[in-house]
């Protein structure tokens, strides 16, 4: 896993329902852990693009489902700032589901539009991925 360059702001905090874009099963998963984030004493920590997260499954197929996975953000509707001074924003968040932390996604398929930076932090991620932005 890669640092990333733009200043991601942390948008999705735990707790936060996340739907998925892929073909994975997973409709919509529940954000459980942010991996790898700490944070003041007191404050719920919270995801940003590119970040890896630990999820809950709550909608979706039916063996899917109440299943703890690992995902990554993909998009988020917060805006961001990019080193080159574009702000970014997506019209939806959305999540990525994965067949284990090392970052190999479990679907095939994604649907909608991928963040650069996320493909630049999970290269498994940006093989699959149809359309960066």
């Amino acid at each position: 896993m890669q640092s990333v360059k733009a200043n991601i702001v942390k948008s999705l905090p735990v707790g936060a329902w996340v739907p998925t874009c892929d073909n994975s099963g997973a409709k919509v998963i529940k954000i459980v852990a942010v991996k790898g984030h700490k944070t003041r004493k007191g404050r719920s920590p919270a995801a940003g693009i590119g970040d890896l997260v630990l999820a809950s499954i709550k909608k979706g197929k039916p063996d899917m489902r109440k299943q703890v996975v690992f995902a990554v953000i993909v998009r988020q509707k917060k805006a961001y700032r990019r080193p080159d001074g574009t702000r970014v924003r997506f019209e939806d968040n959305a999540a990525v589901v994965l067949k284990d932390d090392k970052g190999n996604p479990k679907g095939t398929i994604f649907k909608g539009p991928i963040a650069k930076e996320a493909c630049q932090r999970w290269p498994g991620i940006s093989k699959v991925a149809g359309i960066i932005v």
